[in-house]
């Protein structure tokens, strides 16, 4: 089995008796008064090196043995709306090697929010930059109102996931992903059954086999079972380590980020990671689906039709439309056990990011308690999510009528709300959402570097409490 490498250990807080310098944190509105209290040489030279307190700006102030504190601007409440962790920008500005500590004190949300970006900014994926020099990047001291063992393990969640996301499909098969998922499962004592090849025909999976059938890399279910009290959570995260389209190949540039086809997976195992660390009170099941869609004779053909692990026929229309399929069998063996909610994640479909672009998560919820709670985790962890709607009379949309159900309408509209209406005829469950996401920064931003990235899994997290009763 090969095995699975991933980034250097997550950026943690320094420790509380770590020496520290001082960061002062200044709103636009208060830098007058701010300057005033700052002694005579410190404001001279915040003024003279034009500091406004703009958003992410930054200053080191001078002491008689080099650096003495500095200064960081938050913005306007405006600023602070426009772009989520912006301070993040003053934290990566700082010199390397550093340990600081907030010499201001914060609102709760806004400390979080800063603290969690600087973990977050300090993220490096340099697997394959083995002769750079290891960044040293400034350390944090955990303000005294946050919770910072959530955070840290927000952050470890977050990096697994950009980690697998940004490791490149040679080295990220769904042999190497079992590899990731073994490793996530032996370190919070989980235990994992893996279904490969053609058991999967035995074991009654058709629609992951069809999939990845044509890879020498064989598909398989991975299958991840943690806690032995509590609510039932379900996860399921699509695995197609690398997309071509099959058949219906994909042009060039539509296969340039096809490594991130795993993103659901990612995420979800990131999700995953988090829930462990913080030995939450739940019963938890992860199911993904791990395929490679290529192209040989025995790939899948268009217009072939495959009959479900549901039993429910499936006409493939278009062997690009693959997610959705490995999904199927996964979330119909998900219902086949009892769960109180069963969620599913998945880099699904190009209608949702022109729907909502790369920074919104689109999710799909069956009743309104979920959904509600959902919205107040995405506010309290920074992880911005917008509901979209299981529209039933789309249903007719998504029937062939030669066979059952078409993966891939010729409707010419709303792909991602008649993609998630196929899912829900698979994940028969009052509690079911699905998380359409992107699973990628396209351009550096304040703690997201371009690349890999986790989207719904901090929402989610936060939202447990409320969706399972804990």
């Amino acid at each position: 089995m090969p095995v699975a490498q991933t980034s250097a250990i997550p950026p943690r807080f320094a420790g509380a008796d770590a020496a520290s310098l001082p960061l002062y944190i200044i709103a636009e509105d208060e830098l007058a008064a701010f300057l005033q209290g700052a002694g005579a040489s410190h404001s001279a030279w915040l003024q003279a090196s034009g500091f406004d307190a703009s958003l992410g700006a930054l200053r080191l102030l001078p002491g008689p043995g080099g650096i003495s504190g500095a200064v960081a601007g938050l913005g306007s409440a405006k600023s602070r709306q426009r772009q989520r962790f912006g301070l993040a920008r003053a934290a990566s500005a700082l010199p390397e090697g550093t340990v600081w500590h907030f010499a201001t004190e914060l609102p709760d949300d806004l400390a979080a929010e800063a603290a969690l970006a600087w973990l977050l900014a300090a993220y490096r994926f340099d697997r394959y930059r083995p002769g750079k020099k290891p960044a040293d990047p400034a350390r944090l001291k955990a303000p005294a109102n946050i919770d910072a063992p959530r955070i840290e393990a927000m952050v470890a969640g977050e990096c697994l996931t950009r980690d697998l996301i940004n490791t490149p499909a040679r080295d990220m098969g769904p042999d190497q992903l079992e590899a990731a998922f073994r490793e996530l499962a032996a370190a919070h004592g989980a235990h994992v059954k893996v279904i490969t090849g053609e058991d999967l025909i035995s074991q009654n999976f058709p629609l992951i086999h069809a999939v990845g059938q044509a890879s020498p890399r064989a598909p398989r279910l991975l299958d991840l079972h943690w806690g032995n009290q509590g609510p039932r959570l379900t996860l399921v995260g699509k695995g197609v380590c690398f997309d071509t389209g099959g058949l219906d190949i994909k042009p060039a540039n539509g296969m340039l980020l096809m490594k991130k086809d795993m993103g659901g997976a990612a995420t979800t195992m990131g999700l995953a990671k988090m829930i462990m660390a913080l030995n939450l009170p739940i019963r938890l099941r992860l199911l993904v689906p791990a395929v490679e869609n290529v192209i040989a004779g025995n790939a899948q053909k268009p217009k072939d039709i495959v009959t479900s692990r549901k039993g429910l026929t499936v006409e493939i229309n278009d062997t690009d439309a693959e997610g959705r399929l490995v999904l199927a069998d996964a979330l119909a063996l998900a219902t086949e056990e009892e769960t109180d909610l069963l969620i599913s994640m998945a880099t699904l479909t190009g209608a949702a990011r022109i729907a909502v672009g790369p920074d919104l998560a689109p999710y799909w919820a069956q009743d309104d308690a979920t959904a509600l709670a959902l919205e107040r985790g995405a506010k309290s962890g920074f992880d911005p999510v917008w509901r979209m709607p299981f529209h039933t009379p789309y249903e007719p949309v998504i029937e062939p009528g030669i066979a059952d159900l078409d993966n891939a309408p010729g409707f010419g509209f709303a792909g991602a709300i008649t993609a998630a209406l196929f899912l829900r005829r698979f994940a028969d469950h009052p509690r079911y959402m699905h998380f359409d996401i992107y699973g990628h920064t396209p351009t550096d931003a304040p703690a997201r570097p371009k690349g890999g990235a986790g989207q719904g899994a901090r929402a989610i997290l936060n939202a447990l409490p409320d969706m399972l009763g804990l």
